[in-house]
């Protein structure tokens, strides 16, 4: 995706019209304007070049982020916006306040006046008009931008604005020489008659109000990137280097990947990389969410940005600059930041033609006034009103505002969303598809069960254990070694080792011969009572694996070794049920340990024994019952995060996986799955409040400004009073996107069961085939039919020479029937 800087966009028109400009360049195939990060993203084979004339052509102004702005930089979302606001205000609130005073202090409240000016009418009203101006030159951005949109027929806010403005001021200053006729030819009447249809107070008090929309507006705005900034802020600036044994100090920019750092207690860690040297306790919160220190030794990996607690630890970079996992998380947010999420659409469609219209209605307010015999002061204000009080800015930053904040809580919390749709669909989650290695359980065996013989102790068991596994380099062993480790207990050094694969492990120990193993080759070794072979057998069912152990042919007990769960998976998995969220495990495990460690995570529904492309047809089939998240961290589940409505990987996961995935897990919990529900719910909610604000505003403050209450209740909306409610309406947007700071993803009292969709009634069809030989020609059948759109499942018997073929909808026979044929089997029927 080429990622564009555009300028002078003001409202929710603006990025609709640019995004339909760049949308019509040949080789575009999408294009996404964030009205929040004044950023455009564009797919395809479509030249820079092209596209920013597109862009220019529409009226307005777009570069190319290059490799710099690549790279995380915190300049990049400063405001730069909210001070020349706060300046612009100053001065125009300073000038208004001497226009109220002329225009209405002294003729409401009777303020005093220098002499010069009693009687003098004129006088009066021309230092309205120069007050005004002076107004209307501090925010002239409103008509350059406003009639520069004209121009190009693309009319924005700012035309709406610059119109309003523009029409008060031109009357008021035709009233002003008219009146000025008037006091010539000596007619007070008239003079008096034309004081009254002054509106300079109004242009200028239109452009203040809209400017104090536009910086609280803006203020709020610069708020929602306030997690990112923070990100940002957290990387090193400096980095200590060894160079021929000596420390040197250099930007950490300057870092390249092989160079070895040195990091002391308190300091930040300026890259990723391994600990090569020394230990500590090191805060990953920044990277992973979890505030609990991470313990770190030697060959463990280190992240940047993270802070180095306790100890002293050298480290080799291994991914610095933009390649850092810090880098890749703000580059992550950006880039959701400037797409779109599918509830946006409706709010762009609105966009599109909300200014044109706005101004159709406003000059045909102005026409049924004048039509009605109302004066055409009166008639003018109306159509202003209507112009002022209109609002595009609030539909264009409802979804936007709101997708930026909950990303930011999102990667506080180690929960990255890639794009905007993936934050909105992961909250309609009906169905939560979890792999089982490495994402239910920790991935890693340990031990679970020590259970000495009969006539053994604990200890002895354990250090034979010791003493025998740590010649090997099996999974298993390393458990083992590592449990002994921790529980202090004695190694002895053995001779004559030998390992055996598939069955076990002999060595000698001084006079002693140790054996361990599985139950069938440890049987040749010693006698194994019937109690401790049925313990074994019980072990087995619970998914375990019984290693037994034995000492010059007397059994000494049994270690049980499994992957166990993840000491949240149990809770994850409720908080799942109680969002009214299925959960399936999906394992290419034997049925005995898959069932075993659900039961332990609490999860009744298990699908075993499936291959990797098998994963992805059984998430398919799934799909077909409610929006399906598949929850996984290995290159064979990459397959089935693809096809999901929602991928999610976790962080200790494959790149590959991680790749394929629309939601990262930096921290690999599994509870971090339903805290990312929560958060999508909590955005969805969001976004649907601000979209019926923006949209009830409109629909009722329009009819308002245009006097649809006057010939009922003689209600009035002075243009001054629409211009106020302009702007707050957009800032009030903002506000609420805000509060999803305050959001607590972990809290489950506020969790609500969502209906899932019911399931739909599976049809089938049994195909007879002709020249199927072997279990390779099933495969090809299979294949053939399951890539036909519609088709759940194939079932596929060489043997019976027929396909059973599941559908989710009615498929053609003849469609079946070529897919078959075309991998040059016959078809009976």
């Amino acid at each position: 995706m080429k990622q564009f800087n555009v300028t002078g966009m003001s409202c929710a028109a603006c990025s609709a019209r640019v995004e339909k400009a760049v949308s019509d360049v040949n080789g575009v195939t999408s294009c996404s304007v964030s009205l929040l990060t004044n950023s455009m993203g564009v797919e395809g084979t479509a030249a820079p070049a092209e596209i920013i004339a597109a862009v220019e052509k529409a009226g307005y102004g777009a570069t190319e982020k290059g490799k710099a702005a690549e790279k995380p930089d915190e300049n990049a979302l400063a405001d730069k916006e909210t001070p020349l606001l706060k300046q612009r205000l100053i001065w125009s609130v300073g000038f208004l306040a001497v226009l109220m005073y002329f225009s209405m202090g002294h003729t409401m409240w009777g303020f005093p006046l220098p002499a010069f000016f009693e009687g003098n009418h004129v006088a009066m009203g021309l230092v309205q008009l120069l007050l005004t101006v002076a107004v209307m030159v501090i925010n002239q951005k409103f008509f350059v931008n406003g009639f520069k949109g004209l121009v190009h027929r693309s009319p924005n806010m700012d035309t709406l604005v610059a119109l309003g403005s523009a029409a008060a001021f031109v009357y008021s200053t035709y009233a002003l020489f008219a009146m000025t006729d008037a006091q010539l030819a000596g007619d007070s009447q008239a003079v008096m008659s034309y004081m009254h249809e002054f509106y300079f107070e109004s242009a200028a008090m239109i452009l203040a109000l809209i400017t104090v929309g536009k910086t609280l507006e803006a203020r709020s705005k610069g708020k929602t990137t306030d997690a990112l900034k923070g990100l940002m802020k957290l990387s090193p600036k400096t980095a200590v280097i060894l160079r021929d044994g000596v420390e040197v100090e250099i930007p950490a920019d300057e870092l390249s990947v092989g160079d070895v750092f040195i990091v002391r207690p308190g300091a930040a860690i300026p890259a990723d990389g391994t600990v090569t040297e020394g230990h500590s306790a090191v805060d990953e919160s920044a990277v992973t969410g979890e505030s609990i220190p991470a313990d770190k030794t030697v060959g463990d990996r280190v992240f940047a940005a993270t802070i180095n607690q306790s100890g002293f630890m050298k480290c080799k970079a291994v991914r610095v600059g933009e390649n850092t996992a810090l880098a890749e998380i703000i580059r992550m947010v950006s880039d959701a930041a400037a797409t779109k999420a599918p509830i946006a659409k409706a709010a762009d469609k609105v966009s599109g033609i909300f200014v044109p219209t706005v101004i159709a209605i406003a000059a045909v307010t102005t026409v049924i006034w004048l039509l009605a015999g109302e004066s055409f002061g009166f008639a003018l204000a109306r159509g202003i009103s209507v112009l002022v009080i209109s609002c595009p800015c609030a539909l264009g930053l409802a979804t936007p505002v709101a997708i930026m904040v909950a990303n930011g809580v999102g990667a506080k919390n180690g929960i990255l969303f890639k794009t905007a749709a993936a934050l909105e669909e992961a909250g309609k989650t009906a169905i939560a598809v979890l792999d089982k290695t490495g994402t239910v359980t920790s991935g890693k065996p340990a031990v679970t069960d020590i259970i000495p013989a009969n006539d053994a102790d604990e200890n002895e068991l354990i250090s034979d254990a010791y003493s025998l596994e740590t010649k090997s380099e099996h999974p298993l062993a390393r458990a083992v070694t590592e449990y002994a480790e921790k529980s202090g207990a004695t190694r002895f050094d053995v001779t004559n080792f030998k390992a055996l694969p598939g069955n076990g492990l002999t060595a000698s120990c001084g006079n002693d011969v140790l054996s361990a193993g599985n139950l069938k080759f440890v049987k040749t070794a010693a006698d194994i009572p019937e109690d401790m072979i049925t313990i074994s057998e019980k072990l087995s069912e619970s998914g375990k694996t019984p290693l037994f152990f034995c000492k010059n042919r007397r059994l000494t007990g049994i270690i049980a070794v499994a992957d166990t769960i993840k000491e949240d998976s149990r809770q994850a998995v409720s908080e799942l049920k109680n969002m009214g969220i299925r959960v399936v495990m999906l394992t290419g495990d034997n049925e005995r340990t898959a069932k075993a460690i659900a039961a332990q995570a609490g999860i009744d529904e298990v699908i075993s024994g499936v291959l990797p492309d098998g994963k992805e047809a059984v998430v398919r089939k799934l799909m077909t019952e409610g929006k399906t998240a598949m929850v996984g961290d290995g290159i064979n589940d990459a397959p089935a995060l693809t096809r999901a409505d929602i991928g999610i990987a976790v962080g200790a996961g494959t790149d590959i996986a991680i790749d394929a995935a629309n939601v990262v897990l930096m921290n690999s919990r599994l509870s971090d799955v339903p805290a990312a529900v929560r958060l999508s719910r909590a955005a969805l909610r969001n976004i649907r409040q601000n979209l019926f604000w923006a949209f009830f505003y409109n629909a009722v403050g329009i009819p308002l400004a245009a006097g649809a209450l006057i010939p009922l209740f003689n209600l009035r909306l002075n243009p001054m009073f629409a211009a106020a409610a302009m702007s707050l309406s957009s800032f009030c947007v903002v506000s609420n996107a805000l509060r999803l700071n305050l959001v607590n993803i972990r809290d489950t009292h506020k969790d609500k069961k969502i209906k899932t969709k019911k399931e739909k009634k599976a049809m089938s069809v049994t195909m007879k085939i002709e020249g199927m030989m072997c279990g390779h020609c099933e495969a090809t059948v299979k294949k053939a039919l399951e890539a036909v759109p519609g088709v759940i499942s194939a079932d596929v018997s060489h043997e019976k020479g027929e396909a059973v073929v599941t559908m989710s909808d009615v498929i053609p026979f003849d469609v079946l029937k070529k897919a078959v044929e075309d991998k040059d089997y016959k078809v009976e029927c």
